[in-house]
């Protein structure tokens, strides 16, 4: 009898330790499947503002603030837009970076708030931030209208803009002056799941295996309204739902070529990198990637999207840097040395997830005349 009790106890605890792990997994996998839309992703740290002055700003020392180029800066209740790092001016602890502060747009920042660095630049509508005449439109998709931003321009070959984890279509506004300058109409698109958008069925993000549905349903809509061509440009896994729009739509005959912005090539890896950064246990990450799959469908041992070496038939343009903590430079890298007659690299170093343009906007927009001139 004492034999069976222990036994029954031991198949007890091993059961009752297996559904905790199964727990623990399937919220490992919440950092990536519910990042919510204009949140900042889990490996985005937050740095307090220490103090403010005439055109600058004083944060945590991190090497978050030590980022070059510009970025949003946001907080609960407040953005405002920070150049580069000061240097030579007056002194200031040790423990602190000194930014050049452009602006406020909305809030306000006081020593000892909560903030982070976005690649959301610019706040509102294409009109409001950055005085574009534009066009709120609805597309639709296959589970309800889908709020775009459409900014006209005299070419018909348009680009489609989309973003990834942790953004909003805003991010697109970063990319708009030059592709307006350039006279290319622009529709930046919002997808299910963001604000506005129709809700996910299942209240998860698929990280583009999916979503890509909504792209496609924005080429149709482009391709009605005069476009000849489309240029998708994708940001994170938008730069996934590009790949998979460009290989599987049935107007793929259309798209001319992709802009893929530290594009997520292998989703699990991914997964796995958000979850960390959530400080999930690293017996536990295999746990998550299963938990991914099971709840959404997601296959399993390879990269969402065309297969890297032989699916895209358009030339494309990869951004990417070696300092993403998301997607890994690395596969980017083999992508292009695996197509070097279809893809060309752009290395961007010091930059986050999804903030190459950020890092250095010169550069970046550079790389993108060089890129579409052919295209136009």
């Amino acid at each position: 009898m004492r034999t069976a009790k222990a036994t029954a106890a031991a198949v007890t605890a091993v059961i009752g330790a297996g559904a905790a792990a199964v727990a623990a997994g399937r919220l490992a996998s919440d950092a990536a499947l519910k990042a919510p839309p204009g949140r900042p992703l889990p490996t985005e740290p937050r740095l307090t503002v220490h103090g403010t002055a005439a055109g600058q700003i004083s944060l945590t020392r991190d090497l978050a603030a030590l980022r070059p180029g510009r970025y949003g800066l946001s907080g609960n209740g407040s953005h405002a837009v920070v150049g580069p790092v000061l240097t030579g001016g007056a002194p200031h602890p040790v423990d602190t970076v000194v930014r050049r502060l452009e602006s406020v747009t909305h809030g306000t920042l006081k020593p000892g708030d909560k903030v982070w660095l976005t690649p959301n630049v610019y706040v509102g509508n294409p009109g409001a931030a950055l005085g574009l005449d534009h066009a709120d439109v609805d597309i639709p998709g296959e589970l309800g209208a889908l709020p775009a931003w459409f900014v006209p321009g005299k070419r018909d070959t348009w680009v489609i803009a989309v973003h990834g984890l942790g953004a909003t279509r805003e991010l697109a506004m970063n990319v708009m002056p030059f592709l307006h300058r350039n006279h290319f109409p622009v529709l930046a698109l919002a997808y299910r799941g963001d604000l506005g958008a129709p809700r996910r069925p299942d209240g998860l993000s698929h990280l583009g295996e999916t979503e890509w549905r909504d792209l496609d349903a924005a080429i149709r809509y482009a391709v009605r309204y005069g476009a000849r061509q489309v240029v998708l440009h994708g940001w994170s896994t938008g730069a996934t739902m590009a790949l998979r729009a460009a290989a599987r739509s049935g107007l793929r005959d259309r798209v001319s070529g992709l802009v893929l912005d530290s594009p997520v090539l292998a989703w699990e890896t991914t997964l796995r990198a958000l979850a960390s950064a959530r400080r999930t246990p690293g017996v536990l990450l295999p746990l998550a990637v299963r938990a991914a799959q099971g709840r959404t469908g997601l296959s399993g041992g390879r990269a969402p999207g065309p297969a890297p070496s032989g699916g895209l038939r358009v030339p494309a343009l990869v951004i990417h840097g070696p300092d993403d903590t998301v997607a890994p430079w690395q596969l980017s890298r083999r992508l292009a040395d695996a197509r070097p007659d279809t893809v060309a690299l752009r290395t961007v170093r010091n930059a986050p997830h999804g903030a190459m343009w950020n890092a250095d906007p010169e550069g970046y927009e550079e790389a993108l005349r060089r890129f579409l001139t052919p295209l136009m």
